[in-house]
């Protein structure tokens, strides 16, 4: 498992990754968003959840199980700052010892979380400016 100080750098250096990628949006860089998704594809199907292609969903749908994910998210938040609060609550240096090492572990999990949803969102811009840009070529065949 790496240091937190490690994952928060590694952190900082994708935030300024997906900056490069919604610059290259902007510029419409085709080659380089081809090379980006490609990189991202990678990294995303290493994780736990595997990237498809998404078809196109019906939009109630896809809100519905963003939804879904956020309250997700929420609760796991929640049920940790929750048991931070009742492990502050306890006294003695081997419980302060006990409640450093379990905020450090879940600070840890949170950034490991934070670094995949990150992946997932950079591969979603991409994927979406290459759409815009397939449907742009199309418009303009047309």
């Amino acid at each position: 498992m790496k240091a937190l100080s490690e994952q928060l750098s590694e952190l900082s250096t994708r935030s300024k990754k997906t900056e490069d990628v919604i610059a290259a949006t902007l510029q419409q860089d085709r080659a380089k968003l081809e090379t980006q998704r490609a990189a991202l594809r990678s990294l995303v199907t290493t994780g736990v959840v595997a990237a498809n292609d998404r078809a196109s969903a019906a939009k109630n749908v896809a809100s519905a199980e963003w939804a879904d994910a956020r309250t997700s998210v929420r609760r796991r938040f929640e049920t940790i700052r929750a048991n931070a609060d009742a492990r502050r609550a306890e006294t003695g240096a081997e419980r302060a010892e006990h409640h450093a090492q379990a905020a450090e572990l879940d600070a840890v999990d949170a950034v490991e979380f934070a670094l995949h949803v990150m992946d997932q969102a950079q591969y979603a811009v991409v994927d979406a400016a290459i759409a815009r840009a397939d449907a742009d070529d199309i418009a303009a065949k047309n």
